[in-house]
């Protein structure tokens, strides 16, 4: 993530223009955003059997919708790769990752700073909503593309007998961030609530 972070700012200098920075970065960002799944897998597999805490089913979703959003949509619609809101929903994840893999390094060394801590706890305050108006906005580009082009969709009558419209499920998709966006908003405010509070309690002098 942080080879994604410097090529976005070396093409920034470069082009003295943050439009279409997108195709500066595109293929760290697959590259890296697929690689993700393993994570994703891994915290499920370490959790079940039994019952998976949300925290881990939000984080696997969350993941699932970036890939989705990569290769789905982003890769799949090239009309939409010039939209601002690429760059949008990137710059959030690219921070974000940044500031949560630079927690786990830190933790597992057992000297982490403050700095990070209120970062990881914080500045998703910004960065999540910031991420999801961006993965949203490209959706709804891409929809006008796959109902001319009719990407991925199945029409009737076939040998299967099955039905499939792409650009009905992308509406859906995009739904879904109803319910599930806030439960991660709020998983969040209530670990930062958590996880903040107890290291002022610490700093207090007796």
């Amino acid at each position: 993530w942080l080879v994604i972070a410097v090529g976005l700012v070396r093409a920034y200098l470069a082009k003295g223009s943050y439009h279409s920075l997108y195709y500066s970065i595109e293929k760290p960002l697959k590259f890296f955003q697929t690689g993700a799944l393993l994570e994703a897998y891994l915290l499920i597999a370490k959790y079940l059997p039994g019952i998976v805490p949300s925290s881990v089913v939000l984080t696997a979703f969350q993941v699932m919708s970036r890939v989705f959003l990569t290769w789905a949509v982003t890769h799949s619609v090239k009309e939409v790769q010039s939209e601002d809101s690429v760059l949008l929903f990137v710059v959030a994840w690219t921070i974000t990752e940044i500031i949560r893999y630079s927690f786990y390094t830190f933790s597992l060394l057992n000297h982490l700073p403050y700095l990070i801590k209120w970062a990881r706890y914080t500045l998703f305050i910004v960065l999540y909503p910031m991420g999801v108006s961006g993965e949203l906005l490209t959706i709804y580009a891409a929809l006008p593309f796959v109902r001319q082009s009719g990407l991925y969709s199945i029409s009737l009558p076939n040998k299967y007998n099955f039905s499939f419209d792409y650009y009905t499920f992308l509406i859906l998709v995009m739904i879904s961030y109803i319910p599930i966006f806030p439960q991660l908003y709020f998983h969040m405010l209530h670990q930062r609530r958590k996880v903040l509070s107890h290291t002022e309690e610490h700093k207090k002098p007796e």
